[in-house]
């Protein structure tokens, strides 16, 4: 079969075509796919499927590197908008001017619903995308984490009043961890640390403190299986920035994957637990190992990320 390799600052994907003969993959396959000494090697499977809906460009057919299957992957949904607009199945519209990108619009379907996608492509290949990631759920039940609300929404967005969690200590064999509680179409329990000296230093690779030394699949493999998540969480390690309070410096370890390049669902949960609890504003710059995603947190509730993506290879592989 033939396949595509398309990453979103780093965080990587194998895309197959299901649009022209629909099939399906076991997580088996999966696995074996995503494996990096005996597979291609990627985060995650793409099958880009018909549309669900009317006006829907494709659905994302997205299985973690471990063979689940996920509602949502904010990096892979722009590698999906890529793909069908690389492929032709989506033309941009002509630049207005003759330095200027094309620009273009899409919607592709999730099990978490369809998604609305605006795009600058150059020569007909797609190079950047906003995704309208939809507003984020606070509620604990709805995420799910078994917590209890203690805070009120008061952002400036359309979700003010809401009842969220936020500051819940979960402990763990090596320190205590303060998370807060988002649900972008996946569960996220974020942290944001603000003084890595105090953590033991064994929860650190070598002797550094910092958010670049921290062991994160150790330290996420515990915290994503803790009992406080009925389905498993993505788990954000965040530190704001020390000389711009529109930065925030994220690592994540994703559920099904382990510690990812870059993660745009929760990079859209940072940016808002960290605006809920008065961090920053709701216009921030996440930086990620694999690259930096831009994201506004809209007066209308929705979240919307800004990002690149860039195919890697093609090629065959056998199922």
């Amino acid at each position: 079969m033939e396949f595509t390799k398309i990453h979103g600052i780093g965080n990587d994907f194998i895309v197959f075509d299901g649009i022209s003969s629909p099939f399906d993959l076991t997580p088996r396959q999966v696995r074996i796919l995503c494996d990096r000494n005996f597979g291609v090697g990627a985060d995650g499977v793409i099958i880009v499927q018909p549309p669900r809906n009317p006006g829907s460009a494709g659905y994302m057919h997205y299985f973690n590197a471990d063979g689940s299957l996920a509602q949502m992957c904010g990096n892979g949904i722009r590698c999906t908008a890529k793909w069908l607009v690389d492929g032709g199945y989506v033309t941009p519209d002509a630049p207005s001017a003759a330095d200027e990108p094309a620009t273009g619009a899409l919607t592709i379907d999730t099990l978490s619903g369809p998604k609305h996608i605006t795009y600058r492509a150059s020569n007909g290949k797609l190079t950047d995308a906003t995704v309208n990631m939809g507003a984020p759920i606070l509620n604990p039940a709805d995420i799910p984490v078994n917590a209890e609300t203690n805070a009120t929404a008061n952002a400036g967005t359309a979700l003010d009043r809401e009842k969220y969690a936020t500051g819940v200590t979960v402990n763990t064999p090596w320190a205590e961890a303060e998370f807060t509680f988002v649900s972008m179409g996946n569960p996220h329990a974020v942290w944001f640390i603000e003084n890595f000296l105090e953590l033991p230093g064994e929860l650190f690779i070598g002797s550094e403190h910092s958010l670049d030394q921290m062991d994160i699949d150790r330290i996420g493999a515990f915290l994503s299986s803790h009992r406080m998540f009925p389905d498993r969480a993505n788990i954000e390690f965040a530190a704001l920035d020390e000389d711009r309070p529109d930065i925030i410096h994220m690592r994540v370890f994703e559920r099904g994957v382990g510690e990812t390049l870059a993660c745009g669902t929760g990079a859209c949960a940072t940016a808002v637990a960290a605006a809920l609890t008065d961090q920053t504003t709701r216009n921030t710059e996440i930086h990620l190992p694999g690259g930096t995603l831009d994201i506004q947190w809209k007066d209308d509730g929705d979240v919307y990320m800004t990002g690149a993506a860039a195919q890697s290879f093609v090629g065959e592989v056998s199922i």
